[in-house]
């Protein structure tokens, strides 16, 4: 059976120049990240060969296979916030959350990843926390913010 949802936004896409980045992008956000049967069914759907989703699903970053929390927690490590603690917030929320960057909590509430550098490093160390940048973010406060998040 069909899901109508991604039906529809099949269809918003179809035709249009440059769609499939979007489409995929529409995607993820439906499910939080993009399973399988969703990427035979757009093959299906919009006759395009499923290595080739396949494979600009596995290029770009921003694209996941496996489920995703709810809750994104990027820690930057680029070179002032490695500095200024980065490291250390990673440790912190892994031991807290008892996963590793790039892995999800088993109620799938948070993931852990790293970045290079969303280009506050004055604020360093930064942690985005579900596309919203903290700067100067101790371990206490982001054990905070992620409780908070929790509620």
């Amino acid at each position: 059976m069909k899901d109508e949802k991604l039906v529809e936004i099949i269809q918003a896409h179809r035709g249009e120049q440059g769609a499939l980045l979007n489409l995929l992008l529409e995607v993820q956000d439906k499910y939080n990240y993009l399973p399988k049967e969703v990427l035979k069914q757009i093959s299906e759907e919009m006759d395009i060969p499923f290595s080739r989703l396949f494979s600009i699903a596995t290029f770009f970053k921003s694209f996941s296979l496996t489920p995703r929390g709810k809750h994104s927690v990027h820690v930057c490590m680029g070179t002032a916030c490695q500095v200024w603690g980065g490291q250390r917030l990673v440790d912190k929320v892994g031991e807290e959350l008892k996963i590793k960057p790039g892995e999800t909590t088993e109620d799938l509430n948070f993931t852990l990843e790293t970045i290079n550098c969303p280009g506050t490093c004055g604020l360093a160390p930064v942690v985005v926390l579900d596309k919203e940048v903290h700067g100067k973010v101790s371990q206490k406060k982001l054990m905070k913010l992620i409780k908070e998040t929790e509620k």
